[in-house]
């Protein structure tokens, strides 16, 4: 089936399931740092909602994961933020800000998964009122810029979210897509209905420090935890199992960051330590680094005794699975392998 046809035959069973064509979706809290709430799990029947925190996406491309979703057996509604536009944002912050808002305060709502990333959510986080969030919590998907609300939420009210693929992730036909792709893709599905979740990884290079850990998963887009330190929406990472990832920065500044990481304090009391994809720029010839993740890592990470590994699926690749972030996890580390497990 072509992409015409397949968008087509979509929106049209998108529709007569009661998504309109038309897409239309009808403070700062106190830093309290609980851990361990978990949303009620998905089961068949319930609604999940679609909506642009970040950057903008068309009523297309967010079909596909639409119609698999709604395979799954979910109710899809899409917020009117999905096909809107203002310049890189999905439609202007006050747009985005309310649109998720009411996704947030809907007891209908079961899940919020955000269409894409991008740049936008630290822009309407601090207007976002979580009143009713707290009362009915829910599930929220996304990664890389979603970072900002993972982190705040976790910080401030300790209540699980979900760091995965988006919308624009799913491929547009799954019978052809690439099995690693699919995999992936399921694993939201298996996070969202509360299955066991169990990751394996081998560091190509064994320089993974080798232990056992067990806490609270924790982290998200490096660059993202960055940029929070000091706000409301700071993550704290004492006794927990922090996990970061980037793309399309240089080593030294993935250097930078991570030093930031260690002078604020966030590598001290760590239970352990997942670094997944680093998709770095190549330096400048005239200013060579001269150190490589692993050995930027190991630099700030030398005189604890936690156990870190490398090369995790997780971050801006095709294996990033999806994992259940402010519940519980143990890691298990080899010199050449690491897995992660959800308790």
């Amino acid at each position: 089936m072509n992409r015409k046809t397949f968008v087509q035959s979509s929106l049209a069973a998108l529709t007569a399931a009661g998504l309109p064509a038309s897409m239309a979706y009808a403070g700062a809290q106190k830093q309290v740092d609980i851990s361990g709430e978990i949303p009620p799990f998905l089961k068949p029947g319930d609604l999940i909602g679609i909506t642009s925190p970040a950057g903008y996406i068309t009523r297309e491309e967010i079909l596909p994961a639409a119609a698999l979703m709604q395979q799954w057996g979910f109710k899809i509604r899409a917020g009117y933020t999905i096909g809107k536009r203002d310049f890189t944002f999905g439609g202007t912050d006050a747009e985005r800000l309310d649109d998720l808002q009411k996704m947030l305060d809907d007891a209908d709502v079961k899940a919020i998964m955000c269409a894409r990333g991008g740049y936008g959510s630290v822009r309407i986080v601090d207007g976002l009122k979580w009143d009713q969030f707290r009362q009915r919590p829910k599930w929220v998907i996304g990664f890389s810029d979603i970072t900002v609300l993972h982190s705040h939420i976790h910080r401030n009210f300790g209540i699980a979210t979900i760091h995965s693929k988006m919308c624009n992730s799913f491929p547009d036909v799954w019978e052809t897509a690439d099995p690693l792709q699919k995999d992936t893709i399921e694993s939201i599905r298996k996070a969202l209905t509360g299955e066991k979740m169990m990751y394996s990884a081998e560091a190509f290079n064994s320089v993974n420090k080798p232990g056992t850990a067990t806490g609270i998963l924790v982290g998200g887009n490096l660059k993202t935890l960055e940029t929070l330190a000091g706000s409301a929406s700071d993550i704290h990472t004492d006794g927990k199992i922090l996990f970061v990832e980037d793309t399309g920065e240089y080593m030294y500044s993935i250097d930078r960051m991570l030093w930031n990481l260690k002078r604020t304090g966030k590598l001290a009391k760590l239970a352990g330590l997942i670094v997944g994809g680093m998709k770095l720029k190549q330096d400048p010839l005239d200013e060579q680094f001269g150190k490589n993740i692993y050995d930027s890592v190991l630099e700030k990470t030398k005189e604890y005794s936690y156990p870190v590994c490398f090369d995790f699926p997780v971050g801006h690749q095709i294996d990033n699975y999806a994992y259940r972030c402010g519940t519980r996890h143990q890691l298990n580390v080899t010199i050449k392998t690491a897995t992660l497990n959800s308790l």
